[in-house]
């Protein structure tokens, strides 16, 4: 199974240098790496669900560190679960205008990068979950492998060796591995829209049944 270490080599023999300029720069070019692919894949490998306490009169809530973008966030209330609707900061404006007034929890708008408001204002204190995506833990030797050495370390090594085309002033080849990146990171979102498709949907019948006509 490939790791950090592994990654690392693979750059080295791929570059064929192991210059100590070069081998200093290559946790920055894994890191750059990891944080594209963290931008450009969709699937439930970036998903993580979080706990968190919403709060009796408060119609603000603090992001779990981390979140990127948000899938859903829902309350328990009467031991019922309730997804919230994303809607625009002026849509609860008009919604909801008076802040004191509390109720049920139906929407939520982004207010900030790490904070998110509430509407209507909550009527009492409730458990709720936020599911959003996150970048996975950074490699590192210390952390030798993550999500993307598991299940997508082609697309890690293209775009390492994309930034360490870019470190060595390689634009010629720089496109190749560009290309390859993203080639490979289309095959992983059609994958991932495999993933969210039952059989009936993944079903290339588009004719009736003609058996037994």
């Amino acid at each position: 199974m490939p790791d950090y270490t592994y990654l690392v080599n693979d750059v080295i023999e791929a570059c064929e240098t192991d210059s100590q300029e070069f081998l200093n720069y290559i946790p920055k070019m894994v890191n750059r790496a990891e944080e594209r692919l963290t931008r450009d894949l969709d699937d439930y490998g970036m998903i993580t669900y979080t706990s968190v306490a919403v709060s009796n009169g408060n119609n603000q809530m603090t992001l779990p560190t981390g979140a990127r973008s948000l899938h859903n966030i829902n309350v328990v209330v009467n031991g019922s679960k309730i997804n919230m609707l994303q809607r625009t900061d002026e849509f609860l404006n008009d919604y909801w205008p008076v802040a004191t007034s509390t109720g049920i929890p139906k929407y939520y708008a982004r207010l900030t990068d790490t904070l998110i408001r509430l509407a209507p204002t909550p009527t009492s204190t409730s458990d709720g979950e936020v599911v959003y995506v996150s970048r996975p833990t950074t490699l590192t030797s210390a952390t030798n492998t993550n999500y993307f050495t598991d299940k997508c370390y082609d697309a890690l090594f293209y775009g390492t060796m994309v930034e360490a085309m870019m470190f060595n002033k390689n634009f010629t080849t720089l496109p190749v591995f560009e290309g390859r990146y993203v080639a490979i990171v289309a095959s992983l979102q059609n994958q991932a829209r495999q993933t969210r498709r039952d059989d009936l949907q993944k079903s290339n019948i588009t004719s009736d049944n003609t058996v037994g006509v």
